[in-house]
C-alpha cells in the first residue's frame, strides 16, 4: 500500500543532502531538530506523500517527514542521533556540573 500512496520512497531532495530518518511524530521532529541545530548541523525537512496536506488538516503528518542533512556531516549526525536513542549522556564543555559549584 505504500507503493501505491508514493510512500516507499525518500522525498525529492538536494543532491549535496543525505536522508537522516524519518519522523513519525512532531515531538521526534523537534527533537532531532533540536538536537542538530545545538551542534550546528543545518537540516531540512520535507513530508511524505500527502504528507504536507494531512500536516495542515491533522496538526502533524501521519506519514512521516524525512529529514535531511549535508552529506559531509551525515556520520556526525548519525553518531548524534543514535546517541539519543541509546539514552547515552553527551558532555557539554560549557555546562557546569553540580561538582563543580
Amino acid at each position: 500500500m505504500d507503493r501505491f500512496f508514493g510512500l516507499d520512497k525518500v522525498t525529492a531532495h538536494d543532491e549535496n543532502a543525505a536522508l537522516l530518518t524519518t519522523v513519525h511524530d512532531p515531538v521526534e521532529l523537534g527533537l532531532v531538530q533540536s538536537i542538530l541545530e545545538g551542534e550546528g548541523i543545518p537540516c531540512a525537512f520535507r513530508e511524505r506523500g500527502s504528507g504536507s496536506t494531512v500536516k495542515v488538516i491533522a496538526g502533524y503528518s501521519m506519514v512521516g517527514t524525512d529529514v535531511f542533512v549535508p552529506k559531509a556531516r551525515l556520520k556526525e549526525a548519525v553518531e548524534l542521533l543514535d546517541a539519543y536513542r541509546n539514552g547515552e549522556i553527551v558532555e557539554d564543555e560549557d555546562v557546569i556540573s553540580a561538582d563543580e559549584v
